[in-house]
């Protein structure tokens, strides 16, 4: 274990894959509430240098034993659950990989958590556990056909907390739906900082860089109106809100809920390229390439739910200041000041 202290202020709360891109925001916002996040992540994407608040433990997610020890030692009620893996397409390549981490590895927290009375656990799901919706933008109760292992490796985790739930009266849970995070910290602490990033916003501002020597956009015969894939953009700041909230909605007794995290506002990948080009000023490079197995042609949210029953709300609802946060972090990274 990494420096873990005997007796930490604030309630502790177990973040899973802290160290990564969601994570690390969701990590610094539960330490601005007076939070205590002991962060378990293996370093494998994530950045030590991202963890602002509480504590770093070097290990995994599937080291039972080392989760038992830290769910005792500061007797742990609430996780949150962030560590994965997330590229679609790798997905695709690998299935095998994705549901051993994602889904097996999940298993085994939540049998952990069980035998140590955790109560209240949140899980970074995804919007891919949909599909191809038939109806934009979709809802909680739409059919759940994801198209990709990433998607199936989601859902499986999904199936697992409704099940445990369901057999533990004591344990409740939130998933968190995610729509596609962008952005960064607004006063550039935290951003994605992939060795190698595949979000479509980070791949543009680092082209803009001239990091990369092209924008490749996989797909322009989508049945849209300028034939490139439609994704509902959600800053990762008014993402990590909505565990806080997920948080306070358990400890005050909510049933177990899942809820989309987005906008209900569909961008394009044109739009996305536009928005970059206009707040970097660089007309950078973009080739039209051949669509990539596994991508729905449009994934946009209904979230009145979670405006319900969280009373969640976005800060940050437009896509040119989710554009320059990211910017701001990519310039910050370029200059070796992360």
């Amino acid at each position: 274990m990494n420096n873990m202290q005997s007796t930490p202020e604030g309630e502790v709360i177990l973040v899973t894959g802290g160290a990564g891109y969601i994570g690390s925001h969701v990590v610094r916002n539960l330490g601005e509430k007076g939070f205590h996040p002991v962060v378990l992540d293996n370093l494998s994407s994530g950045k030590e240098r991202a963890v602002l608040y509480g504590e770093l433990v070097r290990g995994d997610v599937a080291d039972s034993e080392l989760v038992g020890s830290i769910l005792r030692k500061f007797s742990i009620r609430s996780v949150m659950h962030f560590a994965a893996f997330i590229q679609v397409e790798e997905s695709v390549a690998q299935p095998l990989k994705y549901y051993e981490n994602n889904s097996f590895n999940c298993l085994r927290l939540l049998k952990v958590c069980l035998e140590n009375a955790v109560e209240n656990f949140i899980f970074s799901s995804t919007a891919a556990v949909y599909g191809m919706p038939e109806r934009v933008p979709v809802d909680e109760q739409a059919p759940l056909l994801p198209i990709n292992p990433y998607g199936g490796s989601k859902l499986v985790s999904e199936m697992l907390l409704r099940d445990c739930a369901a057999a533990n009266p004591g344990f409740r849970y939130v998933a968190l739906r995610y729509f596609n995070a962008a952005g960064a910290d607004r006063r550039t602490r935290l951003g994605q900082d992939y060795r190698q990033p595949t979000h479509l916003l980070t791949r543009a501002l680092k082209t803009a860089l001239g990091q990369y020597p092209r924008l490749d956009v996989f797909g322009t015969d989508y049945p849209t109106p300028d034939g490139t894939a439609i994704r509902d953009y959600i800053h990762v700041d008014d993402l990590a809100g909505a565990h806080l909230l997920s948080l306070a909605y358990l400890k005050g007794g909510g049933a177990s809920r899942v809820f989309n995290c987005g906008y209900g506002i569909g961008h394009s990948v044109l739009d996305v390229i536009t928005s970059a080009k206009k707040v970097t000023g660089i007309d950078f490079p973009v080739v039209h390439a051949a669509r990539r197995p596994g991508d729905p042609a449009t994934l946009v949210a209904d979230t009145g739910l979670i405006r319900r029953e969280l009373g969640w709300s976005p800060k940050i609802p437009s896509l040119e200041e989710i554009v320059t946060s990211a910017w701001n972090w990519e310039k910050k990274l370029a200059a070796g000041k992360p």
